[in-house]
């Protein structure tokens, strides 16, 4: 009787401690799947703080315009007798481009020729009387001055009938004209652009603070959403003298080469004016930066060991930043060259948070992006 009960004690210690165990091990299997639960790895995507050259600029958006630009008109009225341009042509300085009916004005013109050439050969004729006593000074004195009048009148004339003909005061491209053979064209009226496409200017308005930073000589660059990441160089070249008072902004004007004549008169441009020296500083993606009122921060991916696996966590610092170029920023404190930084992913995160990287789509930063239409 008493080994039986011995061996039925020695059952149900048994049956209790193996219960026992069981709820041991399931706590301890709970816990470790809660506790992977409420911190599980992150992914997100990381770049590498590197040390760049860094030049700060100015930037501001501009106009271009046509270093000769002129909507070409006649000062007279007429009948459109002749065009000697096509739409779109590259013309030269003094270039016939239109001329109207002037038939009457040179006949006119000829007329008045007669009479000059008739008053010169009458006053060489009075000369050689004078001469030999046979003519009088006041006979001379008078043919010379009707020869000086008819003259005056040719050159009116002259000037008349050159009002009829439409000349390229300077060298560029035409654009589409607008009248056609036999149109009455009244005085005025626009027949044609001419542009002078280089070099072209870049107007841009700056605020007055940025006079101390700005001279003539200056590099700028330019770039229009019509050309893709295609960079257009040239300098500043004048400074207005006075400052706009309603708005405290300078007027600023750029030359800029334009040799195959990209660029056209009237495009909207983004400029940069490269300011200071070339410095040496951290740069990181615009988007590593997580911005706070109590301060800038990125978070930095470290390697840790866990047991005999290694894996990577976050941590947060603060940064002091500087200037922005394109996509990129520059950091003057609280990184240093070679630290991994997340750049996307950052929204999920906090001081101790495992990782995992996935750079399979992050886009480049680029220092001048370009927009392109999608």
């Amino acid at each position: 009787m008493i080994k039986r009960m011995v061996i039925m004690l020695l059952a149900t210690g048994a049956v209790f401690g193996g219960l026992y165990w069981f709820q041991n091990f399931k706590a301890g299997i709970i816990k470790q799947v809660m506790a992977s639960m409420s911190n599980p790895p992150q992914t997100v995507s990381t770049a590498v703080a590197a040390r760049t050259p860094w030049q700060d600029e100015i930037e501001a958006v501009g106009t271009l315009k046509a270093a000769n630009g002129a909507d070409l008109a006649l000062e007279v009225s007429g009948i459109v007798q002749n065009i000697s341009f096509k739409s779109g042509d590259t013309v030269t300085a003094g270039q016939t481009l239109l001329q109207l009916a002037a038939a009457e004005d040179i006949a006119k013109l000829a007329s008045l020729q007669a009479t000059l050439d008739n008053y010169v050969i009458t006053l060489h004729r009075d000369q050689a009387q004078q001469a030999i006593k046979a003519v009088s000074q006041a006979t001379v004195d008078t043919d010379t001055a009707n020869v000086r009048n008819a003259q005056a009148l040719v050159d009116q004339q002259k000037a008349v009938v050159g009002q009829k003909t439409l000349t390229a005061p300077f060298s560029g491209r035409l654009g589409i004209r607008s009248v056609d053979l036999g149109q009455y064209l009244t005085a005025g009226t626009t027949v044609v652009t001419l542009q002078s496409l280089d070099p072209l200017y870049v107007d841009v308005y700056l605020p007055q603070q940025a006079l101390s930073q700005l001279k003539v000589g200056q590099e700028v660059r330019t770039t229009v959403d019509v050309y893709p990441g295609r960079v257009f160089k040239g300098e500043i070249s004048a400074i207005n003298p006075k400052v706009d008072t309603s708005t405290r902004n300078v007027l600023v004007r750029a030359t800029i080469a334009n040799p195959d004549g990209a660029l056209l008169p009237g495009m909207f441009s983004r400029v940069a004016i490269a300011i200071g020296s070339v410095q040496q500083f951290v740069t990181l993606p615009q988007t590593a930066i997580v911005y706070n009122p109590y301060g800038d921060s990125v978070f930095i991916v470290d390697d840790k060991v866990k047991g005999d696996q290694p894996h990577e966590v976050v941590r947060q610092a603060f940064v002091k930043t500087g200037s922005v170029r394109g996509d990129n920023v520059a950091v003057i404190d609280g990184i240093q060259p070679g630290d991994k930084v997340v750049i996307a992913g950052q929204l999920k995160l906090r001081n101790g948070t495992p990782v995992t990287i996935d750079n399979s789509h992050v886009p480049v930063a680029e220092d001048a992006p370009a927009i392109t239409d999608q």
